[in-house]
């Protein structure tokens, strides 16, 4: 698969799963038969990936990723995201790496930033 379609099929994974609050269609559309989830609070599978996700919705019905750089390699898409739990909130910076096979996402890490009311620079998270 080129990098073009792994970063197609990860921005609209992470975006139907999370905005679109449709985590099941999600999964049966982009996840590989397996799914490895490196991030310590979340399990394996696509059904743990489902459940979560109706979890932080039902949670935060408001929550919001916004995909605002992707870089692609070979089987790796690493995204940087804006995420809101709720509207109008400051927000978290998120880094994604997702590795795909045969065009399905089957392994996932994250690293989180809450953004902070002030900075040490002027600069952006995003």
């Amino acid at each position: 698969m080129s990098t073009i379609s792994n970063t197609q099929t990860v921005t609209e994974f992470y975006t139907r799963a999370f905005n679109d609050g449709e985590p099941e269609s999600a999964a049966a559309t982009a996840l590989g038969d397996t799914y490895v989830q490196h991030n310590p609070s979340a399990p394996d599978g696509a059904a743990a990936f489902i459940s979560y996700v109706h979890s932080m919705r039902q949670k935060f019905p408001g929550l919001h990723v916004s995909v605002r750089r992707t870089v692609s390699e070979g089987d790796y898409v690493v995204t940087h995201s804006e995420f809101h739990l709720v509207p109008g909130d400051r927000g978290m910076a998120v880094a994604d790496i997702w590795r795909l096979s045969e065009g399905k996402i089957v392994e996932h890490w994250d690293v989180m930033q809450p953004v902070p009311e002030q900075a040490a620079n002027t600069n952006s998270m995003f």
